[in-house]
């Protein structure tokens, strides 16, 4: 449905070459678990698959007086710390036992998948103490699992101090028309640049982007360019030679500007400025130089950038900043200051540079916020507002592309779409 939407604008010719990228939060749909409730609920849900003679086996192994047939919590003096702690360690016991159980069987998928989630839950939450009892790790796991239900919900941060869990819903939007050009959900963790390209594969893909005059209603005399091979090169639709992105620090990184320069995309993407703890020298006050492979401080000192494996670089000051004169504005190290110089170094260089011109910044300024107007559409309560009506990503997915093709549809009706015997087309 959204794929029609989206079809519809296209031939319509209101579909442009600019993207504005962004994502908001989708709530899951069930309750965030704590531990003791994830273990004993992967638990429940193992022996609610097995088979009636796997499930004999299983619940021989058990040590609780537990027959985990109800869910919820377990019954417990909360107020007591030694009865918590033994009742976590009698619970990472019995879901230790039932694994040793499984290792090593031929297992049906759903309790592969069963098992496969009580050791998730137990290794991200336990630890065992010097006399090999388990507790609770005094840590978070960083893909932590948040609940037996929904296994693919996560803990996400939209901004520091804001958090929240379910999902992250990403848009891709055209700024002219204000159609939404793609649509994917993630776990809530997973950051903004990790499918900033999959937002914009119909950019990338030139093929994809190049339309010929004839598959669009556009009359000649509307001043739109074409090439000697009959594509459509104007600026206001699809197959435009300024193919932009723009979108906030988090779409900044060093790998997605690496992906738009490499597309021949103007990026107006911004990318954050360096910045260093305790006011020290940030890293833009070192001169780079990836062509001789050096790094120079502000004292004017120049060392060789050694390459890692991976290809990442250091530049270590090391013996240079013993009897520096500016050290107490650069580190305090012991072991001096140094300088990290990733792989997409050049791209991040490219990028800072740019967004020094205030026609960049004024564009950007202008452009980006349309992608906000569009998510608070979307995420208006007559739609169900931010809580997610499905559970598992692929579910969530597929409802919040069905919301941008209701989205569209209404939009393309404010536009005045219709059907002429030459195809779509919109008012005026």
């Amino acid at each position: 449905i959204f794929e029609v939407s989206l079809d519809a604008a296209r031939r319509a010719g209101v579909v442009s070459a600019r993207r504005v990228l962004d994502s908001t939060p989708l709530y899951d749909a069930v309750a965030t678990q704590d531990t003791v409730t994830l273990i004993r609920s992967a638990i429940r849900r193992l022996l609610t698959v097995a088979d009636p003679v796997l499930r004999v086996e299983l619940r021989a192994v058990l040590v609780r007086d537990d027959d985990y047939a109800q869910a919820g919590k377990p019954v417990c003096d909360w107020d007591d710390r030694v009865a918590r702690e033994a009742l976590v360690n009698d619970l990472a016991v019995d879901g230790y036992a039932c694994l040793v159980v499984l290792d090593g069987r031929e297992l049906s998928v759903e309790v592969t998948q069963a098992a496969e989630l009580l050791a998730t839950v137990i290794g991200q939450d336990l630890e065992a103490d010097s006399e090999g009892r388990f507790r609770i790790a005094r840590r978070v796991a960083k893909d932590r699992v948040i609940s037996t239900v929904d296994p693919q919900a996560r803990h996400g941060h939209k901004t520091r101090p804001r958090g929240f869990d379910g999902y992250k819903g990403h848009t891709a939007l055209d700024p002219d028309s204000e159609i939404v050009t793609d649509t994917v959900v993630t776990p809530g963790n997973a950051g903004d640049g990790s499918v900033a390209e999959d937002l914009i594969d119909d950019l990338i893909d030139i093929d994809d982007i190049n339309i010929d005059i004839d598959d669009i209603n556009i009359d000649s005399d509307d001043g739109v360019d074409i090439d000697d091979d009959g594509v459509v090169v104007d600026e206001r639709v699809e197959g435009a030679e300024r193919r932009t992105v723009y979108g906030d620090n988090a779409y900044g990184t060093g790998e997605f500007q690496q992906v738009l320069d490499d597309a021949g995309i103007d990026s107006r993407c911004k990318t954050q400025r360096p910045t260093a703890p305790g006011g020290m020298f940030p890293k833009d006050r070192f001169r780079i130089d990836l062509g001789a492979e050096t790094v120079s401080c502000p004292n004017a000192i120049t060392v060789s950038v050694r390459r890692h494996r991976d290809g990442t670089g250091t530049a270590s000051f090391a013996e240079h900043c013993v009897s520096c004169p500016l050290r107490a504005g650069c580190t305090t190290s012991k072991t001096g200051r140094q300088i990290n110089v990733g792989i997409h170094e050049a791209a991040l260089v490219r990028a800072r540079e740019r967004q020094q011109d205030p026609v960049w910044r004024d564009d950007y300024r202008a452009t980006r916020p349309k992608v906000e107007r569009k998510l608070a559409h979307l995420m208006r309560r007559r739609h169900g507002g931010r809580n997610a009506r499905m559970r598992g990503t692929l579910k969530v997915d597929a409802d919040f592309n069905l919301l941008a093709a209701a989205a569209n549809f209404a939009r393309l009706a404010v536009l005045g779409l219709h059907s002429t015997t030459a195809g779509w087309t919109v008012a005026g």
